[in-house]
């Protein structure tokens, strides 16, 4: 799932120094799962500002709402008259949100209200890991379903980098990260395919990943 986390308060506010009318505009799908972006969290969000502004002396109209999925024209469509209606958009969506909004009503200004982080696993109660890099050439086939691009702070396709120490990343041994090399490793010893790390992956070409450019999928079999 993409998860992002709310900027800083003062941020936010300087971003909409000066407007008069923001709508707060939520994201009910990954966000709101991570609590970053739903309908509660604009509702608190739109109180801060609320409060913030009028003791700066500064007071603004602030509303909220929040849509399904900001990624999706469709979706948008139901904060068309909310739009019109206001100064300046914030978005509690991901960027891809944040930049939809932007295409779809290029005569308002959405500004992004959240950081977004990555794709990560809920691993317990309000944690999430990042476990994909969405580097557009996946090897899971090869590592035991452990992603080293993602979950390495080398990210080796040929590993381990020999630094670790007792299954610790010797880059984030204060944090006590795992290294993911040596749970490979141990994956595959317990599948019986260790003969997997016999095999020397070639450099990995970063062009199926953000360093190739804007990427774009196109299914043929689905467009109209």
């Amino acid at each position: 799932m993409i998860v992002a986390e709310q900027k800083p308060l003062e941020e936010i506010k300087s971003m909409i120094a000066d407007a008069r009318k923001v709508l707060v505009l939520g994201c009910g799908t990954c966000v709101t799962v991570c609590f970053a972006g739903g309908e509660k969290e604009v509702s608190i969000l739109a109180s801060q500002l609320r409060m913030a502004t009028r003791l700066d002396g500064q007071e603004k109209e602030i509303r909220e709402l929040t849509v399904q999925r900001q990624c999706e024209y469709e979706y948008n469509e139901l904060a068309a008259d909310h739009v019109r209606d206001a100064d300046m958009v914030i978005s509690l969506a991901c960027g891809i949100g944040v930049q939809t909004m932007n295409e779809q009503y290029p005569e308002k200004l959405t500004v992004p209200g959240l950081n977004t982080s990555g794709l990560s696993q809920p691993t317990e109660q309000g944690v999430w890991e990042e476990r994909c890099q969405a580097c557009g050439n996946c090897v899971l086939h090869l590592t035991g379903g452990l992603c080293p691009v993602a979950r390495c702070a080398k990210s080796l396709l040929n590993g381990p980098c020999g630094g670790s120490q007792r299954g610790i990343c010797e880059v984030y041994a204060e944090r006590e990260t795992p290294c993911v090399w040596d749970q490979i490793y141990h994956r595959l010893k317990d599948l019986g395919q260790l003969d997997k790390l016999l095999e020397i992956e070639p450099a990995k070409n970063w062009h199926t990943s953000r360093d190739g450019g804007q990427r774009k999928i196109v299914r043929e079999d689905l467009r109209l």
